[in-house]
């Protein structure tokens, strides 16, 4: 049980680990000039992003076992209020100050995540109902040799 615990927790930790150093670092910018402020806000959206599925995958595999819809919510929720703490560890963090902007480039992340996921499991439904032969009368229909 421990075990099964640590296995779905210890990413999504690891990786809050990784967001909480990289926002004690006082300054993160780089020579590239606007190109860097892009930069910075695509890496936000990714580390987000990554932060959404390892939670939801750790959920997912605890406390809403077997409750998809839940998973994902507490995924969002703890996401979301990571992001909000994250800016407020950044207001102690000299040359580095909270930004409701970056909460929401944060949030945008974790929304991106999660409809890509969604769309991901739609897409993985109905292959599997074609390969199933749902409404055609036959099993193991390919989809992609149908004629």
């Amino acid at each position: 049980m421990i075990n099964k615990i640590v296995r779905l927790w210890l990413p999504a930790l690891a990786w809050c680990s990784l967001i909480f150093y990289l926002s004690s670092v006082p300054n993160l910018k780089t020579e590239f000039g606007f190109g860097d402020l892009i930069l910075r806000k695509m890496a936000h959206v990714i580390e987000y992003a990554v932060l959404f599925l390892l939670v939801r995958r750790a959920f997912c595999g605890s406390i809403a076992a077997g409750d998809s819809r839940r998973a994902t919510a507490y995924a969002i929720i703890f996401s979301v209020l990571y992001a909000v703490s994250d800016e407020y560890h950044q207001s102690f963090v000299p040359t580095r100050g909270p930004a409701v902007s970056d909460v929401l480039i944060d949030t945008a992340g974790v929304l991106i995540a999660c409809v890509a996921y969604r769309f991901r499991d739609c897409i993985n439904l109905s292959t599997r109902f074609c390969r199933q032969g749902y409404g055609t009368g036959k099993k193991d229909v390919d989809i992609t040799h149908e004629a």
